[in-house]
């Protein structure tokens, strides 16, 4: 970024956060990875419910769906980061392993683009070392 881009963007910022003080002071600092920490994952019983055989008897697995799920996510880039996050602890809970999670997230590159999916990598290897972590 060169200097007068930077001084252009953190205008902009400084901006939107005067503006989003004015409209909700909570706006201000609101931090969605906060959000996150609370619910890390869904019930075992609600995500049976959502992506198992309550509503799908017959259809995909849980696996298979928060996969294809992740797939649509990646897509969307930067603004599905926290859901990106959730998805993927939800997908390595319903057995999907690492390799089969980056491999969902390398094809996406080419309708999602290559920095969706870099942004994507990122953020499923801070879940895979938060998992690690878990377990050490």
């Amino acid at each position: 970024m060169n200097t007068e881009f930077q001084k252009l963007f953190m205008a902009m910022m400084e901006q939107g956060t005067e503006m989003a003080r004015m409209f909700n002071p909570a706006l201000e600092s609101f931090n969605p990875r906060a959000f996150e920490k609370m619910f890390p994952t869904m019930p075992a019983d609600v995500l049976e419910m959502f992506f198992g055989k309550t509503f799908n008897r017959d259809g995909l697995d849980a696996r298979t769906r928060l996969l294809v799920t992740l797939a649509g996510q990646v897509t969307l880039g930067a603004q599905a980061e926290a859901p990106i996050r959730l998805t993927i602890r939800h997908a390595l809970e319903a057995g999907a392993t690492e390799r089969e999670i980056a491999e969902v997230i390398f094809q996406m590159s080419m309708f999602g683009g290559v920095p969706a999916m870099t942004k994507a990598l990122e953020l499923a290897r801070e879940v895979f070392d938060e998992k690690s972590g878990e377990n050490t």
